[in-house]
């Protein structure tokens, strides 16, 4: 069993290993949000629209969560702002912005000496670089995710079903979108320099996604989503170390597999549950997230 826990006996392999637990717990927090709402085009967006606030701290010297911080709130208000425009589709808006930023990132980082080591890094980051003092922002932003998504919980739940009952219900749908918005900052902003963002997008899509078929529960995707994370940062460093393969990388791809592999026995079992059903009628089957249940009490 050396090779299974031989590389978790190093101290930087073992960082990493928490750093990506702890990842695994913000997204799955965030993400579940994200996959139910349907807003998987603008984590993406969001995640790559940091990159000329971070461009400009790193040129400036000055701090990179703040940077990240300001150019995700700027990416965010142009989203809204887009949003509310009758003749322009918030899908059409949120690629304009997407690749506005990440031009504009693109050419704030070109007039460094080192353009190519800077975009790697905002790309894939170093996961076995991780410090300890990261692993404690990562346990705070963890406790803030948490604490957020608790308390939007409801009106959360209710902007995922049916938006014009929020409304209704008075549980203000526009100000739980902005702080749904809020949420997907708080994960992607804090664990970006630790990994990069191809691995907090893997984290924040693939594992709900995977998820989202085995459960008809909120909490219960998020953990499973959790677990599906956990599982692939444990795998992928594993593999990394063996493979002498890219970290970030290989938990990003390990976690997609994941998702592919969930899809495919889901898709059996209902097969399976199709042929066994002697109705026609009864074999009909909603989609993951019409499955849910709606756990809103008025």
């Amino acid at each position: 069993m050396e090779w299974l826990t031989g590389p978790f006996e190093v101290a930087f392999v073992q960082r990493a290993l928490w750093s990506g637990i702890l990842v695994s717990l913000i997204c799955a927090t965030a993400g579940t949000w994200v996959v139910l709402r349907g807003m998987t085009f603008l984590g993406d967006a969001m995640a790559h629209g940091m990159l000329p606030g971070v461009a400009v701290a790193s040129l400036c010297g000055g701090n990179l969560l703040i940077g990240a911080a300001v150019s995700a709130g700027v990416m965010a208000c142009g989203v809204t702002a887009l949003g509310r425009s009758p003749r322009l589709s918030q899908d059409t808006g949120i690629g304009l912005l997407f690749v506005g930023m990440l031009s504009l990132g693109v050419i704030i980082i070109s007039r460094s000496q080192s353009f190519a080591v800077d975009l790697t890094g905002f790309l894939f980051g170093d996961v076995l670089a991780v410090r300890e003092q990261d692993l404690v922002d990562l346990a705070v932003a963890l406790g803030v995710a948490v604490l957020a998504s608790a308390l939007g919980y409801r009106s959360f739940l209710a902007l995922v079903f049916d938006e014009r009952k929020a409304h209704t219900l008075g549980l203000r749908p526009r100000l739980a979108h902005a702080a749904l918005l809020g949420l997907v900052t708080l994960a992607i902003v804090t664990s970006f320099h630790v990994v990069g963002t191809l691995l907090v997008f893997g984290l924040l899509i693939a594992p709900p996604a995977a998820a989202l078929p085995w459960s008809r529960r909120v909490p219960t995707v998020m953990c499973g989503a959790a677990l599906c994370g956990v599982a692939a940062t444990f795998g992928g460093l594993l593999l990394s170390w063996h493979l002498g393969t890219a970290a970030g990388a290989t938990i990003a791809a390990v976690a997609v597999l994941l998702f592919f592999c969930s899809a495919l026995v889901s898709r059996v079992r209902d097969r399976r549950v199709e042929y066994a059903q002697p109705d026609p009628e009864a074999a009909e089957h909603e989609e993951p997230e019409q499955r849910l249940e709606y756990e809103h009490s008025s």
